[in-house]
Parts: structure tokens; C-alpha cells; sequence
């Protein structure tokens, strides 16, 4: 399963059993990609699989040519340093999935393995979605079932498993709001083999001197003296869970 990080405490991660890394920046703004540099430190740290994901900013995945450019030199960086496989996701104005610019990125990050990213879940119509995603070779769908959470878009990622288990060996981790509370419903309502989390928690800033006064981003973003980390107890305890199922 995915643990979507952004700091270097992957380890943590590691050590509670978790099986790939989903490696990404800018959780706030859903995961955007890394920096080479933690990438090159992650790789070091962990034993895992890396993946990396590919976006180059946050909102929506409609890309200028521009975005694209940047997208493929990512991948080739990511490549370069050793990225043990690559997660994006792009769609046209109507909410289709963007063949066209995905055929591109796939080639580019052959021979390793792709994951389609919650992009999916922003798509007009899932199923044909589904269809498209098979089409290209993507190995993975990380989806939360169109829903606001995996809990509640678990009936549709049951239906899109089923629809692929005769076909290929798509898999469909879910992810999004995944807690200990709900992993069990979670995996037993939608025959998932996979999950994908961020198990995390905050940890409070070493900072002794605090400035009330000064926030470093929009007043939506998390505070400068709370850092999102990985939590190994929690890791720990869905793993525990998974294996009591899976």
C-alpha cells in the first residue's frame, strides 16, 4: 500500500509495515511533485519502492503545453534518481481522460510502472474512464470512488473492480480519509488488495521563539508550527488490520 509523504521520516513508514511510498510535496494542495532532493535522501532511507508523483501545481488537471514540459522533465529527473515507479493523472476540459498527453507521459516513464492518481475521481463518467485507463497500461487506479472519501465512494470502487477482475490485473487502491476507524469496511466492501493513506499526525514545532503575526502561506495552509508527519503507531496498527483481512 501508498503512504503520500512530504517530509523525510519515511522510515517511520517503513518500519509500520508499509509496503510502497507514495512520495509527493504540497499535501495541502492534494500532493505535487517532490524535490529531486528529497528523493535522492528518501531513496537512501527506505528499502520500499518509491513512487513519484508527477504534478506541477495544484488545482485542477488541465495542463498548458508549458505544465507538460515540465511534467516529462520530472519524469526524467525522477528516473534519473531513481524513482521506482511514476503516479499523474490528466484530463481534457470536458472531464475526459487526456489520452493524448497521457500516451506522452507513459512513454516517458517506461519501462516503469504508472499509477492514474485521484485525477479519476474528477472524471465525467468512471466507468468510460476505466475503459481508457486499461487502454493505455496504466498498472494502477488510486481513486476515492468520485466521493469525498473512499467510505462513501466505496459501492462505485467495488462496481470498477469488478469490472476489470475479468479483463486485467488493473488494481484499484483506494484512498482518501482512510482511519484505522474505517479500513476494515473499507476493504472488505471493496475486495481492495491495496490501500493507500497518509497515516499521519502533527508534531509540534522546535520552534521556541514564535511570531503570531506572520503566516508563510494563505490562511487556509497549515500553521508554521505544526508539522505533518509520518505516524509509525498508526502505520503500525492499519497494517495490523489489513493482514487480519487481506
Amino acid at each position: 500500500w501508498d503512504l503520500p509523504r512530504e517530509e523525510v521520516q519515511c522510515c517511520d513508514s517503513c518500519d509500520g509495515g508499509a509496503g510502497r511510498i507514495e512520495l509527493c510535496a504540497g499535501l495541502v494542495e492534494g500532493g505535487t511533485t517532490p524535490s529531486m532532493g528529497l528523493l535522492q535522501v528518501v531513496k537512501q532511507c527506505v528499502r520500499v519502492p518509491v513512487f513519484v508523483m508527477i504534478r506541477p501545481r495544484g488545482g485542477d488537471f488541465l495542463y498548458s503545453d508549458r505544465e507538460v514540459e515540465v511534467m516529462k522533465a520530472d519524469i526524467r529527473l525522477a528516473k534519473l534518481h531513481g524513482a521506482d515507479g511514476l503516479v499523474f493523472g490528466a484530463l481534457t476540459e470536458d472531464g475526459r481522460i487526456d489520452t493524448e498527453l497521457c500516451t506522452a507521459l507513459l512513454a516517458v516513464c517506461r519501462p516503469l510502472p504508472v499509477t492514474f492518481h485521484r485525477a479519476f475521481d474528477m472524471v465525467h463518467d468512471p466507468l468510460v474512464a476505466l475503459e481508457t485507463l486499461i487502454s493505455l497500461g496504466f498498472e494502477r487506479v488510486l481513486t476515492s470512488g468520485c466521493d469525498s472519501s473512499a467510505l462513501e465512494g466505496l459501492s462505485l470502487i467495488k462496481r470498477l473492480a469488478e469490472q476489470v477482475s475479468a479483463c486485467c490485473a488493473l488494481l484499484f487502491p483506494p484512498g482518501g480519509g482512510i482511519t484505522e476507524r474505517n479500513l476494515q469496511r473499507i476493504l472488505e466492501g471493496s475486495t481492495a488488495s491495496e490501500f493507500h493513506c497518509s497515516a499521519r499526525s502533527a508534531r509540534d514545532s522546535g520552534m521556541k521563539f514564535r511570531n503570531p503575526n506572520v503566516a508563510m502561506g494563505a490562511s487556509f495552509s497549515a500553521p508554521e508550527y505544526s508539522i505533518k508527519v509520518a505516524d509509525v503507531a498508526k502505520v503500525r496498527t492499519l497494517n495490523a488490520i489489513a493482514k487480519n483481512i487481506l
